[in-house]
């Protein structure tokens, strides 16, 4: 009996090592997936709006993602007023060197909406306004500054 116990032995520790050897192999691979599954989604995204502006005329809405040169702010901004009118979107944001930085977009088709994208750097802040006007500037009817992001939440 002894003998017979000192037979298998050997063999269930070579098929030990061997499933052990083969796991080891594998764990490499899996690793080398998770980490690239996990590169791939490093890039956060954050939505914001919808912001209206006063008369309701005017809105905005998008997301903030995050990149390797810093965060960028995409939108959509719509215009539902009448002939003569636009919406406009004022995105106001704080830098990481303490300076504020602001970017205009208007829109006056009345049926499709005007994708912009704010390419921010690092930031610390984030504010959106909608407000409505002409072809050529903001007269009035605009929303409260709205926080678009910040940073820590």
């Amino acid at each position: 009996m002894r003998s017979a116990a000192r037979l298998l032995l050997p063999l269930a520790a070579a098929g030990l090592s061997a499933a052990l050897a083969a796991g080891l192999v594998a764990a490499p691979a899996a690793a080398s997936a998770s980490s690239a599954g996990s590169a791939a989604s490093a890039a956060e995204t954050w939505e914001w709006g919808p912001t209206a502006s006063s008369d309701t005329k005017g809105w905005a809405n998008g997301y903030v993602r995050s990149g390797s040169s810093g965060l960028r702010i995409v939108g959509d901004l719509y215009d539902a007023g009448g002939a003569r009118t636009c919406s406009w979107v004022k995105i106001k944001w704080l830098t990481d060197r303490g300076k504020y930085r602001t970017a205009s977009y208007r829109n006056c088709s009345q049926s499709t909406p005007r994708t912009f994208t704010v390419n921010a750097g690092y930031m610390l802040l984030a504010k959106a306004m909608v407000c409505r006007g002409s072809a050529t500037r903001i007269t009035g009817k605009c929303s409260r500054w709205e926080r678009v992001w910040t940073q820590g939440g």
